[in-house]
């Protein structure tokens, strides 16, 4: 029986956005779907690397820059719309061609506007219904509904109902395109191992801030007493490792390396990004986070779970080792609805 061929394209902001991709592209393969990839950048070497078995396309890039001061972050932003409108119209054009070249049946598509057909169900994956930018978030908000609009279905990778993730960012009270909550998504389980690290320490997001923290995370643990395991998040062709001290430094662990590094970990120091908050509510484990500056989502969820008493926090620009005895005041980071809503998902797809 032909398998209708779908096409998963994430974002390439991050490694987050092609993280959560991964367990959606293991249910199409279990439901006999033939998943397709196209994105670009870290985003599409992590999934040829997770998945050397499937198709994969090269997308246009939106090589967005950020500033090295949070000051300057949304302005460096508002400089970068044109590219930005640029590149939603050449994802278009794109996907119209892999469309047309290689049998594409439908589209799900992690925070790519423009990825996306009116000839074939196209899919939007989200946790931000609500953009916040601080005064700009009404203006934001709307832009990103009006966008997610032009696709058949919005999935929200969170719960509908409380407790939830996202809060706020992730429920409107009337939306007025299909929404479907999909529950949490992560490509990790947790496992009882024996504890080998005090801290694993991961790296993501884009440049300059992802190399700014790690020269500051670097300089702070460089003479760390106990076991610390530091992933830099940089794919590249090979995983490189190298050992300072009590420091274990790999570029980057892929699946089951990764999970079980993870689960070996007494507490995790990360962003607060959306996908990393998913990843660690699966594990269990206590987190330390340090949103991106100037990132007014990472630093909306970061204050939520701090304030919940469900993860310890602090500016990138305060951080120190002392900084880390929050932890001693927070539990394991854990919702008791962690399942997903993938078995049934996939409903757009399967009709003739």
């Amino acid at each position: 029986m032909h398998k209708k061929r779908i096409l998963v394209a994430p974002l390439n902001w991050g490694l987050g956005h092609a993280t959560r991709c991964i367990p959606i592209i293991n249910e199409l393969i279990r439901q006999n779907f033939e998943p397709v990839i196209a994105s670009d950048g870290a985003a599409l070497k992590l999934l040829q690397k997770e998945f050397p078995h499937l198709e994969h396309h090269l997308l246009p890039a939106y090589n967005i820059e950020y500033s090295k001061k949070k000051f300057f972050f949304k302005f460096k932003l508002l400089l970068q719309a044109s590219k930005i409108v640029t590149n939603i119209k050449e994802e278009k054009k794109a996907t119209k061609e892999l469309i047309h070249a290689h049998n594409i049946s439908g589209i799900i598509s992690d925070n790519r506007w423009g990825v996306r057909s009116s000839k074939i169900p196209s899919i939007f994956i989200t946790h931000q219904l609500k953009v916040f930018s601080g005064f700009s978030t009404f203006i934001s908000s709307k832009l990103q509904q009006k966008l997610i609009s032009k696709f058949d279905e919005c999935w929200v990778p969170d719960f509908e109902n409380s407790p939830n993730l996202s809060g706020e960012m992730g429920h409107l009270d009337n939306p007025t395109f299909s929404v479907k909550y999909i529950g949490a998504l992560s490509r990790f389980s947790k496992k009882q191992l024996p504890i080998k690290y005090k801290y694993t320490i991961v790296l993501s997001g884009p440049e300059p801030q992802r190399g700014i923290l790690e020269s500051l995370l670097l300089k702070e643990f460089e003479n760390y007493s106990s076991p610390i395991l530091f992933i830099r998040g940089v794919v590249e062709i090979e995983s490189e490792s190298e050992t300072i001290g009590n420091l274990t430094i790999f570029n980057y662990l892929l699946g089951n390396e990764l999970e079980e590094a993870l689960n070996s970990s007494e507490a995790i120091i990360c962003r607060s990004g959306y996908t990393s908050i998913m990843d660690l509510a699966f594990l269990g484990k206590k987190a330390f986070l340090i949103p991106t500056p100037g990132q007014p989502e990472q630093e909306y969820l970061a204050k939520r779970l701090s304030d919940n008493g469900q993860a310890a926090s602090c500016d990138q620009n305060m951080f120190s080792l002392k900084e880390l005895e929050k932890l001693e005041d927070v539990e394991d980071l854990r919702f008791d609805l962690l399942s997903t809503g993938l078995n049934d998902a996939f409903t757009l797809f399967q009709s003739e």
